[in-house]
């Protein structure tokens, strides 16, 4: 009996990110830019992770889609909210997890979940970009660092520079204001850090914090933020190998759980 293989694809604002899974193995991962166009993105990511595995698309049993770009994923046999996706790929990644904070490109949520990564309840901050990848890749571009570089200059601040607004504009306003009076660059960075995860702990306070706490989405893998967020929710954070991919894995899980259900 062949066994199943199931795909997910998760259509992002920064990053489009693709799972190809056989019966709850992993066969590749792939992560891309999503750039102007979230439909070639997604078919773009697909071809990759397939030629990763050695398949063709004729050998995947299922396909779903999440993302705020799932509907543009003509392919996909369906789609799941990236809340659903990321519960579940997190519950998978560590049975143990309860809450999940995700900080992705142009939102933020605080998730909880149960044993089976079913979602209980969840907060969402997709009013503004304040909090998001997007708040931390204009403060990067204004502070002349990439965004990995990010982490980096967070670990070199002996204290955080001040920074009282939470609106992108207004913070970034502020960040030219501390450059010109020479306050060095880490400490503005570890001051931008402890801004995003004052918001994201308020939202996770707000749900209702329940141990234990994974991170997942592209902010994750900035170590000046997960500190931060940290030492505000007083609680450690589990990070997974890769945070990008949990919202495709999730969906790769999910597709799976449906086909099975319905070769019944």
């Amino acid at each position: 009996m062949r066994l199943m293989i199931t795909a997910g694809i998760d259509v992002g604002s920064l990053s489009t990110d693709a799972v190809l899974m056989r019966d709850g193995e992993t066969l590749s991962q792939i992560i891309i830019n999503t750039g102007a166009m979230a439909r070639s993105a997604a078919e773009r990511a697909f071809g990759l992770a397939l030629s990763a595995a050695g398949l063709r698309a004729s050998d995947v049993d299922a396909v779903i889609a999440t993302g705020y770009g799932r509907m543009s994923v003509s392919f996909a046999d369906s789609q799941v909210t990236e809340i659903s996706c990321h519960g579940r790929g997190s519950a998978w990644l560590s049975p143990k997890v309860r809450t999940v904070i995700d900080i992705g490109g142009q939102d933020s949520k605080a998730i909880r979940i149960d044993g089976k990564g079913n979602v209980v309840d969840f907060l969402m901050n997709d009013k503004c970009a304040a909090g998001t990848g997007r708040f931390l890749e204009v403060m990067a571009q204004r502070l002349e660092l990439e965004l990995a570089e990010l982490g980096r200059e967070d670990q070199q601040a002996a204290r955080a520079a001040q920074i009282s607004s939470m609106c992108t504009v207004f913070a970034e306003s502020e960040v030219v204001s501390l450059i010109a009076q020479g306050v060095p660059r880490p400490e503005i960075v570890r001051g931008l850090h402890l801004s995003i995860a004052e918001r994201t702990a308020g939202l996770a306070n707000r749900l209702g914090l329940a141990p234990e706490v994974m991170m997942t989405g592209g902010v994750a893998k900035n170590p000046g933020v997960v500190r931060a967020l940290s030492e505000k929710l007083g609680a450690k954070i589990i990070l997974p190998p890769e945070p990008q991919i949990v919202g495709a894995l999730g969906a790769a899980l999910i597709a799976q759980q449906k086909h099975a259900r319905q070769s019944v």
